[in-house]
C-alpha cells in the first residue's frame, strides 16, 4: 500500500545507472585487487567496510547494500573485518572514487562483544570460526577513523544500526556516561539512520554527479553537522513541544477572542455593548521547513530528567508522515537530522530482495562455520519495521513503525532460489519472517490517520481500533509455501506476537498445526502488569488465550507442542515483589526457563532513557513526574 508520501518520492529503480553499469554482476563483491583485476575493474567506485564477515545474501547489511549499489552501476568493493591497528588493510582495494561506507556489522559492535553484566563474550556469530575480537569497540569510530588515515581526502558515510541508534548523543550503558552523536566522534561526513536504500541510492548518484558531500543536506533519513541553521527555517524549542517543567495547556488551533466589533460587513450597527466573538484564524505552519531544537549535549550530559525529554521529543518525531527535523547542538556546531526516509514500496521491496545474491559466505572463508549464517541461510524474510514500540527493543527505533512487506511471488521465487541454490537444503524453510512473525501487509486503514498518527505503539494499550489486524495475506503465503515442489516443511522461528495473532483464530489454527516444529518461540517478556506498563507489552490475559488456542489446535491433531516464552529481567521498573510475583507465574506454569535475559540498555531505547534518568518518558516528563526504581548492579565500565 502506497502512502501519499510514498507517491511523491522517486523509486530506488527508477534512477538511470551509473557508467560502470556497463563491467555487469559479479558473481561475488571483490574483497582483494586480485577479485577486481578478474572483473576488470582498475578501482572502485565505492568501498564498504564491515565489522563481519562478508555473506552474499541479503540478510546481510553489506551484501543487500553492496548489490543494491551494483545494481545503480557502482563498482563495490568489500573490505571486512581489518585489522585495525593500522591503516594498511584499509588500502586493499585502493583508493574509492566516490567514498568509504563503514558499518559495524548487523549489530552494535559493542553488543556484540559484552553481555548484560559488561562480560567479553567468548564467541562472536559473525565471524568465521566463532572467533571473538575481530572488530574493535565502537568500530564506526575506529574505523572511520583508519579510512581518514588511509585516504584524507575521501568522504566517509557511516550507517546501519551502531550508527543509526547513535545519531543524537545518547547514554552509553558500556562507559556508564553520556556521550556526544557519532557524527562528532566519528569525523563522517554523513550519516544515514534507519532503512537507508532510498537515501544511500540518493546520495550516491548525487556524489558520482559531482556533488560536494557536505553540500547534501536535502535527503531524508539522514544526518550531518553545520554551523547554523539556514534561513527560510523557524526553529521550535523541544521544550514548548512537551515541556520538561510546569504543564500549560497547549494553544488551540483556533484562538477565541473576545472583542467589541467586529470586521464583518453587517447591514446594522451593532449596539456598543454587544460583544462579538471573534474568530481568528491562524496561518497554518510549514512543518516542512520546522526545525525541532532538542537540549543540547551539554545540557543533556549532566540533567537526566533533560535526557528522559529529549529521547521522548526523539520518538513523537519519528513519523515519517509528520515528523520535523531536529537539531541539537553541540559545542559549537550542530548535529541536524532530517526527518525519517520514506517507507519502501512492495515493489521496492521485491527490487532490493530481487538482486543476484550468492547466498553463500564469500569463498575466502574456505570451510569455516559462520553461526549466523548457519542460522538464516534456509530462511526468508518476508518484511520489515514493528509497530509494537517495546520500550527496551531498537526495531522500531531504526526500521521503523510502518510496515514494509514484499510480495507473495517475491517471496516465493527467494523460497525456491533456496531450494534450488543453497548447498546443504533438505528441504525444511526455517522460518518466513522478520522482526515479527505476524505482521506481514498490516496497516493503518487509513493513510491520512497514519500520516498523522504521533502514537508510539499501535498495539499498546491495547490493538488501535484503525490498525488492520487481518492475517488472510499471511495464512495465504504460509500455504502456498509448503506447497512449493520439493519443500518439506516451512517453519516460523521469528517471534510471533500473540496478542495479533489472537485476533485470528484461522492464523493460529494454521500455524500450530502446519508450521510448528514441536516448539514455537513468543515474549511475554514479564508477568506483572507494573512492568508490562514500562515495556509497552500486552498484559498476561492476550498469552493465556493464545496458550489456549496453541493447546486446543495441536490437540487437534495429535501433536504434543510447547510454547518458549521469553522473559527479561532487571527491566526498569522491576521491583523484587515483582521478580518474586514472576517466579511463583512460572512455578505454578511448570516452566523451567532457559530463556531469560537481563536488560541491556541500549543507545536511543525508551527503556534505556528510563534507566539512565530513572523518570518514565512514555509520560511528559518533569522533575517532579513518575519517577521509577531502577535494578541496578554497578559493575566495571568500558
Amino acid at each position: 500500500m502506497q502512502t501519499t508520501t510514498q507517491s511523491s518520492v522517486k523509486a530506488i529503480h527508477k534512477y538511470r545507472p551509473y557508467w560502470a553499469k556497463r563491467f555487469g554482476i559479479a558473481p561475488i563483491l571483490p574483497m582483494t585487487r586480485a577479485e577486481m583485476d578478474v572483473l576488470g575493474w582498475d578501482s572502485c567506485d565505492i568501498i564498504l567496510v564491515t565489522g563481519d564477515a562478508y555473506i552474499d545474501h541479503p540478510s546481510f547489511g553489506m551484501a543487500l547494500v553492496g548489490r543494491l549499489l551494483e545494481d545503480q552501476g557502482f563498482r563495490v568493493g568489500i573490505i571486512s573485518q581489518p585489522d585495525w591497528s593500522s591503516a594498511e588493510p584499509f588500502k586493499a582495494l585502493g583508493k574509492p572514487n566516490l567514498y568509504f561506507g563503514i558499518t559495524a556489522g548487523n549489530m552494535d559492535s559493542m553488543v556484540n562483544r559484552y553481555t548484560a553484566d559488561r562480560k567479553i563474550r567468548s564467541d562472536d556469530a559473525y565471524t568465521p570460526g566463532a572467533i571473538a575480537g575481530k572488530r574493535p569497540d565502537r568500530a564506526v569510530l575506529v574505523y572511520s577513523q583508519r579510512c581518514r588515515e588511509a585516504f584524507s581526502d575521501v568522504p566517509l558515510v557511516i550507517g546501519s544500526i551502531e550508527a543509526s541508534l547513535r545519531r543524537i548523543a545518547h547514554y552509553d550503558y558500556w562507559s556508564d556516561k553520556v556521550r556526544r552523536s557519532i557524527l562528532v566522534d566519528s569525523k563522517a561526513d554523513i550519516l544515514l539512520y534507519g532503512n537507508a536504500e532510498r537515501a544511500l541510492i540518493e546520495l550516491s548518484h548525487r556524489i558520482a554527479d559531482g556533488e560536494k558531500v557536505e553540500n547534501i543536506q536535502d535527503i531524508r533519513g539522514t544526518a550531518f553537522l553545520r554551523k547554523k541553521i539556514p534561513e527560510g527555517w523557524e526553529e521550535v524549542a523541544s521544550t514548548h513541544l512537551d515541556r520538561p517543567g510546569k504543564i500549560e495547556v497547549h494553544a488551540d488551533p483556533y484562538e477565541m477572542k473576545m472583542g467589541v466589533g467586529s470586521d464583518c460587513e453587517t447591514k446594522e450597527k451593532l449596539p456598543e455593548d454587544v460583544k462579538v466573538i471573534q474568530v481568528v484564524r491562524k496561518t497554518k505552519t510549514d512543518r516542512s521547513k520546522q526545525v525541532v531544537r532538542l537540549p543540547s549535549f551539554e545540557e543533556v550530559v549532566d540533567n537526566p530528567v533533560l535526557y528522559a525529554h529529549a529521547s521522548r521529543v526523539l520518538h513523537l518525531e519519528a513519523n515519517p508522515g509528520n515528523a520535523r527535523a531536529l537539531i541539537q547542538k553541540h559545542g559549537d556546531r550542530e548535529v541536524w537530522l532530517n526527518p525519517p526516509p520514506i517507507p519502501l514500496t512492495t515493489k521496492e521491496m521485491d527490487y532490493v530482495y530481487g538482486m543476484p545474491y550468492a547466498r553463500k559466505p564469500h569463498p575466502a572463508y574456505g570451510d569455516a562455520k559462520i553461526s549466523a549464517w548457519e542460522m538464516i541461510r534456509f530462511s526468508v524474510n518476508i518484511m520489515r519495521g514493528c509497530f509494537g514500540g517495546c520500550t527496551f527493543c531498537s526495531i522500531t527505533e531504526h526500521e521503523g513503525r510502518i510496515i514494509q512487506s514484499r510480495s507473495e511471488e517475491s517471496i516465493l521465487k527467494e523460497v525456491e532460489e533456496i531450494r534450488d541454490k543453497v548447498e546443504g537444503f533438505t528441504g525444511v524453510i526455517s522460518d518466513l519472517g522478520g522482526p515479527t512473525a505476524n505482521m506481514y501487509r498490516m496497516a493503518c486503514k487509513s493513510e491520512t490517520i497514519e500520516a498523522s498518527c504521533r502514537k508510539l505503539s499501535c498495539v499498546y494499550p491495547g490493538i488501535c481500533e484503525n490498525l488492520n489486524t487481518d492475517h488472510t495475506a499471511l495464512i495465504q503465503l504460509y500455504r502456498k509455501a509448503r506447497n512449493t515442489k520439493g519443500i518439506k516443511k516451512v517453519l516460523i522461528g521469528s517471534g510471533l506476537r500473540y496478542d495479533l495473532a489472537v485476533t485470528s483464530p484461522e492464523y493460529v489454527k494454521e500455524l500450530v498445526q502446519h508450521h510448528v516444529g514441536g516448539y514455537l518461540k513468543i515474549a511475554p517478556e514479564h508477568s506483572e502488569e507494573n512492568v508490562l506498563s514500562k515495556m509497552m507489552k500486552p498484559g498476561m490475559g492476550s498469552y493465556n488465550k493464545f496458550k489456549e488456542m496453541f493447546d486446543r489446535f495441536s490437540k487437534e491433531v495429535g501433536k504434543e507442542q510447547y510454547l518458549i516464552p521469553y522473559f527479561i529481567a532487571a527491566h526498569p521498573g522491576t521491583t523484587d515483589e515483582d521478580m518474586l510475583n514472576l517466579a511463583l507465574w512460572l512455578k505454578e506454569h511448570d516452566f523451567k526457563l532457559d530463556q531469560v535475559q537481563t536488560f541491556t540498555p541500549t543507545p536511543m531505547a525508551m527503556a534505556t532513557a528510563m534507566y539512565h534518568s530513572g523518570k518514565n518518558p512514555l509520560r511528559k516528563v518533569t522533575n517532579d513526574s513518575e519517577a521509577i526504581p531502577i535494578p541496578r548492579d554497578r559493575k566495571s565500565v568500558v
